[in-house]
């Protein structure tokens, strides 16, 4: 039982959490884990077979078709019955839920984002008390609703329809890259909270950054005060632990605002722009003899960050300011990384977040079909200068609007979720949602799509006015894609407003199309690949390892995805010899794609200011636009992102009608620089054909034309299928970035057996280096362990007779040198199809 201190005047929250009882209503009952969910309850209990594994989850759908109740006991003290108010707070119920407290209904519920508190003193009693908590089926929930009116949701053919009845994480009901697995339970934190005086309900932050450099800080605190005894409010910032300011200031009434000032202020920067220097706003409300009732903190960081908007010459800009500069967007769309959102803990956010760092993004958009991430996910992105993008929750779906009790509901998740978010520097933007506009626009003549009038409703009228009232420091875009100019449901217009494109995958254009599209912000954009060969294994058996199977196809839920992935890949490289090699070379081609795509909108900068692709993670294994898998292991696009959104970028473009190629370096850096662009043209035997350098100026967040190569002589003596040019930019000695430009698809490329050598030498207990060397030109080099995880510091590289390259590998086990070199696989393109 949970052990209560007494109470002293200060707040007391009793955990409820832990150890509970979980049953079918009338039916088993199982052990429970609160947080948790009822399939990650099954699993532990042994009821339920894994469902990520083959079809499993054809088996797992009874369970979101019944009801369930979790309940325990827990122990009260008789001193905390004499508190003056005693609330039970649920941070997060999923979703459906009628509460009960020693058998008396207290409250229902209906929203998944929502946090819940309800007055309990009176139904309590001093000893033993039980709390139950009764989860009615969704999918019984959205059958009936679907009844009434039905709502014509977009979704494929695993999806449940209906979702858009809930206000419940959407992508739970299945989407084109994740399970259908409903959940329910208990899936945040669950307290009762006691106090005799007063409780902090909300605490708001705001920043003025003022013309001398120094930053007021308003800090207004609200409480639930249960006392006519005057009481006051000590208000301190910090920084490291250190004092930078501080005062104190009465309440009146329910709320107390102080205003400060940080004199000498530390700026907080995205990755990659500067520092992140993280202050504490900590607010204690006090007695009149000093004792405190309760303390609330916010981890802030001083800076602005605004979405600018202004007629330029090629319409309107797209782009994020922070501290007044401009930046260039790197990175990539977030969704949940567990189906069961629940078993995401720190370290796994951790994992996620810092890959994204080491790619060099400095944004994600957390998508609208998802949920509203921990704090724990926020905190990281504020340590880590991750920006974040954030949707409400709200995709591909018409919603409800007309329904006045719908309306109110979203209205108090709204503000439930800004007070919750507003202090994070990362947040950056705020969007309505993902693509109800081009949805809309396409389908607004069926009878179960949403009216422009009930659309504006909710996404012109109360998220903006919620968004203005509770934040204010932050601007608001009603959806994604969205165009302010023109037709306001066309997603592509390339002088305003951000774009989804998918011509290239769902239009099968070629890669080459990306090189014509000059838009203004790419907030989404994406090409397939399977997971590597250790991910597939664990979700197959033998006779399931061919991508045409039942279980391959079953864990692709973008139609005909693997047939997709096959013609792009007929497309560029020879067809692969064994169903390992096609998996391998699926990333390649993904990763192909996505560089094709970035290193001309990075080219083109400031006209366009940020990519975002599609998408960074996975909630279970799968074939998907993801560069990070579901266990965490990169595709061969990560580690090409890792290049192409390296602070200082070369890149070439190919003309093969001029005979040219354009050699590019492009810069996020806030400060000029200079370097050396040197480049090699090689056949493919690796004999030097033509090499230079230049000294090259580097502008400042801006893209430098070095050179225009004339090619024609060598295009004319070798061929266009037997050239390969090589880049290097160097800066301050240090080689800071590489390319490859081809002339020719590499289906083509009659390349020779590239004699890989590989030397490994322990650096320190964990991680080795690893030489590699090649005699012939050696294309994406990868390297893995045989059997074991690790990660490199890089991966798919290129190898130029003579040019070395030292890839750092750390093992996820302890292993000597002799284990490493045991176990290591060294590959390029030519075993794909040798």
């Amino acid at each position: 039982m949970q052990s209560v201190p007494e109470l002293t005047g200060e707040l007391v929250a009793l955990d409820l959490g832990g150890a509970w009882q979980c049953a079918q209503v009338g039916g088993e009952t199982i052990p429970a884990l609160v947080p948790g969910c009822v399939h990650t309850d099954l699993l532990a209990a042994g009821k339920l077979d894994e469902p990520f594994y083959r079809d499993n989850e054809d088996r797992c759908q009874w369970i979101s078709e019944k009801d369930w109740c979790y309940t325990r006991t827990f122990d009260l003290p008789a001193s905390l019955l004499d508190s003056a108010r005693i609330v039970l707070r649920c941070d997060g119920l999923d979703t459906l839920a009628v509460i009960f407290i020693n058998g008396t209904e207290i409250a229902r519920t209906d929203n998944m984002f929502r946090v819940w508190e309800f007055d309990v003193k009176p139904q309590l009693r001093a000893g033993e008390n039980t709390i139950a908590v009764r989860f009615e089926s969704a999918v019984g929930y959205i059958e009936q609703r679907q009844q009434e009116r039905k709502l014509e949701a977009w979704s494929g053919p695993h999806d449940i329809t209906g979702r858009p009845w809930m206000r419940k994480q959407q992508c739970n009901f299945g989407w084109d890259w994740g399970p259908c697995l409903v959940t329910c339970g208990i899936w945040r934190p669950i307290h009762l909270l006691a106090y005799h005086t007063a409780r902090l309900t909300d605490l708001r932050v705001q920043q003025e950054h003022l013309p001398a450099g120094a930053v007021e800080l308003t800090v207004t605190a609200t409480a639930d005060v249960v006392t006519s005894a005057p009481l006051t409010a000590a208000v301190t910032v910090s920084l490291a632990g250190k004092t930078v300011a501080e005062t104190r200031v009465p309440l009146a009434g329910q709320t107390a605002t102080a205003k400060l000032t940080v004199t000498q202020p530390e700026l907080w920067w995205p990755h990659g722009l500067g520092e992140q220097p993280l202050y504490e706003v900590q607010v204690t409300v006090l007695t009149g003899d000093e004792t405190p009732c309760d303390t609330a903190t916010r981890r802030i960081g001083l800076r602005t960050l605004r979405l600018d908007r202004h007629p330029d010459q090629w319409g309107e800009s797209f782009q994020f300011v922070v501290n007044g500069v401009p930046f260039f967007a790197k990175g990539a769309n977030w969704i949940p990384s567990d189906a069961f959102v629940t078993r995401v803990t720190r370290a796994h956010y951790a994992d996620l977040l810092t890959s994204a760092v080491q790619a060099n993004m400095n944004m994600l958009r957390v998508w609208g079909g998802g949920i509203y991430e921990d704090d724990a996910f926020y905190d990281l992105c504020d340590e880590l200068g991750v920006c974040i993008w954030q949707d409400f929750m709200f995709a591909c779906s018409p919603y409800p609007s007309f329904d006045k009790a719908f309306m109110a509901n979203v209205r108090a998740e709204g503000i439930d979720t800004l007070r919750r978010l507003r202090h994070h520097p990362c947040i950056a933007l705020w969007c309505g949602n993902n693509e109800l506009e081009q949805g809309i626009r396409a389908k607004k003549s069926s009878s179960g799509q949403m009216s422009e009038k009930d659309y504006a409703k909710l996404f012109d009228l109360l998220l903006p006015e919620l968004t203005r009232a509770q934040d204010g420091e932050r601007d608001y875009w009603p959806c994604s894609p969205h165009t302010p100019i023109g037709d306001r449901y066309y997603h592509a217009d390339p002088t305003c407003g951000d774009a989804h494109l998918w011509d290239v995958w769902h239009g099968r254009k070629p890669f080459e199309w990306y090189r014509t599209c000059e838009h203004r912000f790419n907030s989404e954009f994406g090409f397939q690949s399977f997971p590597e060969p250790k991910t597939v294994y664990d979700y197959t058996q033998p006779q399931d390892r061919n991508v045409t199977t039942y279980v391959m196809e079953h864990h692709q839920r973008s139609g005909i995805g693997n047939a997709v992935i096959m013609q792009y890949m007929l497309d560029w490289y020879r067809l692969p010899t064994s169903f390992d090699m096609t998996l391998w070379l699926s990333q390649i081609l993904q990763g192909m794609a996505i560089k094709y795509a970035v290193e001309h909108w990075r080219r083109a900068m400031p006209r366009g200011m940020g990519t975002l692709y599609w998408q960074l993670n996975d909630n279970w294994p799968v074939a998907s636009w993801s560069s990070i898998d579901y266990h965490g292991r990169w595709k061969a696009l990560h580690f090409m992102a890792k290049q192409f959104y390296a602070p200082l970028l070369i890149s070439g473009v190919e003309d093969l009608a001029a005979g040219t190629v354009e050699i590019h370096v492009t810069s996020d850096h806030r400060d000029a620089g200079a370097g050396i662009a040197r480049w090699v043209l090689t056949d493919l035997a690796g004999k030097e054909l033509v090499a230079g350098e230049r000294a090259v100026p580097i502008a400042a967040q801006a893209n430098t034309l070095v050179e225009t190569l004339d090619i024609t002589r060598p295009l004319a003596e070798a061929g266009k299928r037997n050239l390969l040019l090589w880049l290097e930019l160097m800066v301050a000695g240090e080689r800071v970035s590489t390319n490859l430009v081809l002339f020719a698809r590499p289906k083509h490329l009659e390349l020779a057996d590239p004699g890989i050598a590989a030397t490994v030498r322990e650096m320190d207990g964990s991680t080795f280096a690893v030489t590699l060397s090649a005699k012939n030109p050696a294309l994406w080099v990868w390297l893995e362990l045989d059997g074991i995880d690790a990660r490199c510091s890089d991966n798919f590289v290129h190898l130029r007779p003579g040019v070395p390259v030292e890839v750092l590998l750390t093992p996820a086990s302890k292993l000597s040198c002799e284990e490493v070199e045991q176990h290591l696989r060294v590959r390029s393109l030519v075993d794909s199809y040798r």
